[in-house]
């Protein structure tokens, strides 16, 4: 991407331009383990049959309100796992996840740090759509949770990075607020997740665009280590 374009949708998402070599990522703090409850699955399974799976899924009663399960979309060899809430109603129609105003935002979001949809892998702590786009009850997210650890066994990610306190608390087992979340490096199963929010939510509080991509820089400075 030229350096123009890339402007452009910086400038789309309300926040400073980020020049190269003035990078000051967050503070590091100590890293927090997931919980042994997050355990890979052994054995790993084929992402065909992991899909076949998730597919006609009735273990929570988000199934009988569903047009379908929204699985996931982009890499399966990516290095960026990407994890949100739930899938609203464009998802559950068209089986895609963020294809409405927030993935629009998202769209923009993974440009601006020169990725496209399909070298990340996208998906939701839940597969089904919840009522009235109503946030999913903990019981629903631990249910669905071993599809999502599943799906991490299978991508093998470099990075997670988790929309939301919805996706925060389910990677992570903890009520911790975003707040107390953001600009520090969690582990899932010795993959670091970084915390940032919602493209949901940024679109009803864009001043919190400028922590989005405070929190985006420090997901890429780790990258950067990982690959050093």
């Amino acid at each position: 991407m030229d350096n123009a374009t890339r402007l452009q949708y910086l400038e789309a998402m309300g926040i400073d331009v980020w020049l190269p070599g003035t990078v000051t990522a967050p503070k590091q703090a100590p890293v927090s383990d997931a919980i042994a409850d997050n355990t890979l699955p052994e054995p790993i399974d084929s992402w065909e049959a992991l899909q076949a799976e998730v597919a006609p899924c009735t273990l929570c009663g988000l199934c009988e309100n569903r047009t379908q399960t929204v699985f996931g979309s982009g890499n399966k060899n990516a290095d960026w796992l990407i994890v949100g809430e739930a899938p609203g109603q464009n998802e559950d129609r068209q089986g895609v996840p963020f294809v409405g105003k927030a993935g629009q935002l998202l769209t923009e979001i993974l440009r601006a740090i020169d990725l496209d949809r399909e070298q990340v892998f996208i998906t939701n702590a839940v597969k089904c759509r919840p009522p009235d786009n109503r946030e999913p009850k903990s019981t629903e997210v631990e249910t669905c949770k071993a599809y999502l650890l599943r799906q991490q066994a299978l991508i093998k990610p470099k990075i997670i990075l988790a929309l939301g306190h919805v996706a925060a608390q389910a990677l992570l087992n903890t009520d911790e607020p975003i707040a107390e979340l953001r600009g520090k490096i969690h582990t899932l199963n010795d993959t670091p997740v970084v915390v940032t929010y919602h493209p949901a939510h940024l679109l009803r509080s864009s001043l919190d665009k400028r922590k989005a991509w405070a929190d985006l820089k420090f997901a890429m400075q780790i990258i950067k280590n990982h690959q050093r």
